[in-house]
């Protein structure tokens, strides 16, 4: 394991590196942030183009989310699942990324009681029955019918990544989705092999990866993204991460562990850090949302500071536990967190806010060592996700005329 203190070993952000079969051109990844970008389930020309620019913008890999398993696992109609068709549209995106140099993934996973089933139609699933605040309508408690009809759907959306030329995939198992869900001892009051002790809130996590691996093999790569910290309290914790990544190393079942905190369900801002745009991401629902929100908002959306690699020393925990490669995400803003990544022992970072602010940022910061992203972690990002996710700080930013 890498010290942090040493800078000779550590390699160039700018150096290839590879994720199993998966060969980037350099270790800066674009983190999935949900694009907005698929109406009714179609790939789009907006949605290629979005990635499009961030390859031009010179990342090694752009992460394409959020791709759902089942139709029940999607956040809201709109969201593209791998049992519907599509056209030729998820090749036409992995081949104009390749164009431009980079690697794409494909971000699967199933969103439990973040799904809104008002808009989905469907009643969005969890490992116990609680009501889901998107909807503000009940869950359903998963059986173990469920449970093997979603991990066969994992495998299903591994494959189908594989065959529409994506080079690796990240499984989502973080942000209270349903695996997530699954883990977190607040969530998941199961009194079977699926609930209690951390091994059996782990085993849906397992299941579902050493059936990725059965299905695809080494032909493309696997990444696991789990969260640290639900930010919530009785929530899943980093004592319990730790543990649960060495289980994923032993199982086989990933090339890369990428670790995230949050509650896309019950405290969203955790993962962000910075401002919590209420007010904007209210005007964003439907008014019956909107007039939750004007009552609960600022109890479900708290502001926390901001520091650069904010999730660097909870992250140095999973890596002095783990071998495997490991992503570093969360305040990724210069050639100094960067840096301070790789000497850490961290093979790649992942970049969110910082790219949708300045997609060629790469090129800029690779040119300028010096330099730093524009972003002011304002927030104001998350409130456009609904209409086509982007920068509202940013001229001349992508279309938004998807929905």
């Amino acid at each position: 394991m890498n010290d942090a203190s040493s800078v000779h070993n550590r390699p160039d952000v700018f150096s290839p590196a590879t994720i199993g079969p998966a060969r980037l051109r350099n270790r800066i990844i674009k983190s999935a942030t949900f694009e907005g970008r698929t109406p009714r389930g179609r790939i789009t020309d907006e949605l290629i183009e979005f990635h499009t620019e961030y390859a031009r913008g010179g990342v090694g890999m752009t992460t394409v989310a959020y791709l759902a398993t089942s139709p029940e696992g999607r956040t809201d109609r709109h969201c593209f699942h791998w049992g519907l068709p599509d056209d030729g549209g998820l090749r036409a995106l992995t081949d104009a990324v390749h164009r431009e140099g980079a690697a794409v993934s494909a971000q699967i996973g199933h969103a439990g009681a973040v799904a809104n089933s008002r808009s989905t139609g469907r009643t969005a699933l969890s490992p116990s029955r609680f009501v889901a605040p998107q909807a503000v309508a009940p869950t359903k408690a998963c059986t173990t019918d469920d449970i093997a009809r979603i991990t066969s759907d994992h495998a299903r959306a591994a494959r189908g990544a594989l065959e529409t030329g994506f080079d690796a995939i990240e499984v989502h198992f973080g942000h209270n989705y349903l695996v997530s869900e699954f883990l977190s001892p607040r969530l998941n009051r199961r009194r079977d092999g699926y609930g209690g002790t951390l091994a059996n809130r782990a085993r849906f996590a397992r299941e579902i990866g050493r059936a990725i691996r059965d299905e695809v093999g080494d032909r493309i790569g696997i990444i696991v993204k789990l969260n640290m910290d639900d930010g919530v309290r009785g929530g899943f914790w980093l004592d319990e991460a730790v543990q649960v990544a060495r289980w994923i190393e032993e199982d086989g079942s990933a090339d890369a562990l990428e670790m995230t905190v949050g509650s896309s369900l019950l405290n969203p801002i955790y993962l962000f850090k910075g401002e919590a745009p209420v007010d904007e991401f209210a005007r964003s629902q439907p008014p019956a949302i909107r007039a939750g929100m004007k009552l609960v908002g600022r109890r479900m959306f708290k502001e926390y500071p901001y520091t650069d690699a904010y999730m660097y020393d909870a992250a140095r925990q999973i890596r002095e536990a783990v071998s495997l490669p490991m992503i570093l995400l969360g305040g990724i803003v210069d050639r100094a967190s960067m840096d301070l990544a790789m000497a850490g022992g961290f093979e790649f970072v992942a970049m969110g806010r910082g790219l949708l602010r300045e997609p060629d940022l790469p090129r800029r910061l690779r040119a300028d060592p010096a330099g730093r992203s524009l972003c002011v972690h304002c927030n104001r990002c998350m409130a456009t996700i609904y209409s086509g996710s982007r920068c509202v700080l940013r001229e001349g930013g992508p279309p938004t005329t998807c929905r």
